[in-house]
């Protein structure tokens, strides 16, 4: 505000000064010529007249000036503080968000490294997983395997002794027809008839 001050007062003394040479020059331009085109170098009272118009008029302006000029300068420069106070704060919001987003950017790279470190701790659980799921099931398939194996002996061995059984039986037919007469068949054929007799 005290700048504002000096500023009017200031303005002021410079109105105040321009008036005074503009009442000297009128002065001098009265008394240089009339303004008709002829010279002559007598004051008239009509000049005097002429200079304190000018002078009453120059003096009501920078009445009249002193007295808007201030308040329009004091409400510019109020304006102009106003706006100044707008853009500092402003300024400060503006700075406020850098920090925070630089802060952010710092997280952010540190974020990023947990994200990824999760990502590959996950990735090494899940792989371990995968490995114990396929060995429990390839065990779970090696017994299988082992189950089949067995019932294939088993059923390959009761095949075996069926053949073995069924060979066996026909060398016996065999043998028994070969060892076996005519005789011993009626023999046979007999005794069997009288058992289905009987």
């Amino acid at each position: 505000m005290k700048k504002t001050g000096m500023k009017i007062k200031l303005l002021r003394t410079s109105l105040f000064v321009a008036a005074i040479l503009l009442t000297t020059f009128s002065i001098l331009w009265a008394a240089s010529s009339g303004g008709h085109g002829e010279v002559h170098n007598a004051w008239t009272s009509n000049d005097t007249w002429k200079t304190l118009n000018f002078a009453l008029l120059a003096i009501g302006v920078i009445f009249i000036a002193s007295k808007i000029l201030p308040s329009l300068l004091r409400s510019r420069a109020k304006g102009i503080e106003d706006e100044i106070k707008a853009l500092e704060s402003k300024k400060a919001e503006a700075e406020k968000n850098l920090a925070d987003y630089q802060a952010k950017f710092k997280n952010i790279e540190q974020e990023s490294k947990q994200i990824i470190s999760d990502y590959i701790k996950q990735g090494q659980e899940a792989k371990t997983r995968i490995i114990e799921s396929a060995e429990a099931q390839a065990e779970k398939l090696e017994e299988m395997a082992k189950r089949n194996i067995e019932q294939e002996f088993k059923s390959a061995r009761m095949k075996l002794q069926q053949e073995i059984v069924e060979k066996a039986i026909e060398k016996a037919q065999e043998v028994i027809v070969a060892s076996i007469s005519s005789d011993d068949q009626d023999k046979l054929v007999d005794e069997y008839l009288k058992k289905v007799v009987a």
